[in-house]
């Protein structure tokens, strides 16, 4: 009889206990333990198993779970009789920052502090003995949401000492969703003051504390060094790029086809891999998350589960406000293809309004991309670096972007949708109103940086494309040719069907010291159509010249101007 499916549980004793499905990951008590790491940070993709391997090592870590071997037996790792010996001899702090997701620097601060204050009120037998002295027990009573940074940064350091001379052993500590905070703080505007504080209660607590013994950091991304990693020279990163612990997070192809036999779903497999697998780890590739197959298995559709699990704001927001370098890069990917670029795992979240790098590294990290090849050189400056095929993750990520790019134009969805239907149809006319009123209610929606950008009018049409490329999919191949000089865009639309028409786009924002009017840059998008014979590739495909159509799209500020030429001809 196939196992309950326990949806959402994270606490490894209730999952236990309750029979719940459950894949062993047992293994990954043994390779970290005998690693011999001080203090491992491990990255991994949101709803990957992080939380329940976490609380895996604290059940079998901590003398608070002693003796319950009910816990792990049946399990791999009790299968080792030094780890049986292991099991329940440590003091263990176990904290988690997942739900840290504050939209100010104070009250983030203060969740945390209410946090480390819970910690201390769990262990609040340590006064009642002569453990402490008066000064401490001070110290102790002064932990509070509102204390001071100073007193904050110390907090886990002096509890710790607090614990090792109570149990006589040091501390292994475990801290879940180390980064969440962070990723709030970028969004919201405070990056500056929550990584001062971060910083100082990172090194305490991890590089100067004598009384730990070992200690583990989970997250989404690796926050650059220079951020708040600068002091922890002890730090042992693995990313989703390295070989350690290749498969202890997320189920192996292996796994997940063994759930579907339990589930009476075998003649699933292919459909389920088509959708779910693609992630890798290190040189683990078929990699599949466990969101995505645990709701599967209970709801027996396909579905983008673990894309819309939670809030992928921060991805959308990255491509709808990056560069038009960015947004081309993208529509390469949505069409299946791989892109090439150089980039750096330690993620610097105060520059990814400006580093195109660190926009592909935090997709990288959140699970959206995957490293399809990776090449290291030395330059002629005797500099090494890496550079990174990526390509998106699996099926499921690309539905997630298609159903993100439509939302981006949700403000203007009827106008949008008015559009198209006026291309479609050759209503010039109505493109014109139609496209006018998406440009004026979303323009600004594509440049939101700390700064107007001489770049809005080019991230509002490309990602204006990446729209096209949404909704047109079924009836039209979309490609793109890009023209040096600033605001040209070239796009084809080739038709699938047979006795559909073929259609070309020229892009051009009005240069005034040249055009006076707009009327003035469209007939000159216009005469580039006819130039450069943009015809041809469509022809050559077999597509009769009397069923191609070309536009030119001027652009001012928010204003647009959209005209067609009815008498383009292949020299």
């Amino acid at each position: 009889m196939a196992r309950t499916l326990g949806i959402g549980k994270q606490d490894f004793e209730k999952v236990r206990k309750e029979n719940a499905f459950y894949i062993d990951k047992t293994k990954f008590i043994r390779e970290w333990w005998e690693s011999e790491d001080d203090v491992t940070l491990i990255t991994r993709p949101r709803r990957f198993g992080k939380t329940l391997n976490m609380s895996m090592l604290e059940k079998f870590f901590s003398v608070q779970y002693a003796g319950r071997e009910d816990l792990f037996q049946g399990l791999t790792i009790w299968e080792d009789e030094k780890y049986r010996k292991l099991q329940g001899t440590y003091p263990v702090l176990f904290i988690s920052f997942a739900d840290v997701k504050e939209t100010a620097y104070i009250q983030t601060k203060k969740k945390i502090c209410r946090i480390i204050k819970a910690l201390y009120n769990k262990y609040d037998f340590l006064l009642e003995n002569d453990l402490l002295n008066e000064s401490e027990k001070n110290d102790f009573l002064n932990i509070s949401v509102e204390m001071e940074d100073n007193e904050a940064s110390y907090s886990l350091k002096a509890l710790s000492d607090y614990l090792s001379r109570y149990y006589k052993k040091k501390v292994i500590i475990l801290l879940d969703e180390y980064d969440t905070p962070m990723q709030e703080a970028y969004m919201n505007g405070y990056w500056d003051e929550l990584v001062s504080f971060t910083r100082s209660l990172f090194n305490a607590t991890f590089k100067t504390n004598p009384y730990l013994e070992r200690a583990i950091m989970t997250g989404i991304t690796r926050v650059s060094k220079e951020s708040i990693f600068s002091d922890l020279n002890n730090l042992q990163v693995i990313t989703t790029t390295s070989e350690k612990y290749m498969d202890c997070f997320g189920f192996t192809e292996e796994e997940v086809f063994a759930a579907l036999d339990e589930y009476g779903l075998s003649l699933k497999k292919q459909e389920v891999k088509t959708w779910y697998d693609g992630f890798t780890f290190g040189k683990q590739k078929d990699i599949y998350n466990p969101w995505s197959i645990l709701n599967y298995l209970d709801k027996r559709q396909i579905g983008t589960y673990w894309a819309n699990s939670s809030s992928n704001s921060l991805a959308g927001k990255l491509i709808r406000e990056g560069s038009r370098k960015v947004k081309e890069s993208f529509e390469v990917l949505l069409q299946g293809k791989s892109i090439i670029v150089e980039i750096d795992e330690q993620i610097v979240y105060d520059q990814l309004d400006e580093d195109e790098s660190a926009i592909w590294s935090l997709l990288l990290a959140g699970g959206y991309l995957k490293v399809k090849n990776r090449n290291t050189y030395a330059t002629e400056f005797g500099e090494w670096k890496q550079e990174y095929e990526l390509e998106l993750t699996n099926f499921e990520v690309g539905a997630m972007f298609r159903q993100m790019i439509r939302k981006w134009f949700s403000r203007s969805a009827g106008g949008y949708n008015d559009f198209i239907k006026a291309l479609l149809y050759d209503d010039v006319k109505g493109m014109n109103v139609y496209m006018n009123k998406v440009a004026m209610t979303t323009f600004s929606y594509f440049d939101t940086g700390k700064s107007p950008s001489e770049e809005a009018p080019e991230r509002f049409y490309h990602g204006f494309v990446l729209g096209l490329m949404v909704e047109l999919a079924d009836r039209y191949v979309l490609t793109s040719n890009r023209e040096s000089g600033f605001g040209r865009y070239d796009v084809m639309l080739e038709p699938r069907r047979p006795g559909d028409v073929g259609i070309i786009m020229e892009f051009k924002v009005q240069d005034r010291t040249e055009e006076k009017e707009l009327s003035d840059t469209v007939d000159a998008a216009l005469k580039q159509i006819k130039e450069k014979e943009y015809e041809t590739v469509l022809i050559e495909k077999g597509i009769s010249k009397e069923k191609i159509r070309s536009y030119a799209f001027a652009f001012c500020g928010k204003q647009v101007m959209i005209k067609k030429d009815k008498e383009i001809s292949i020299k």
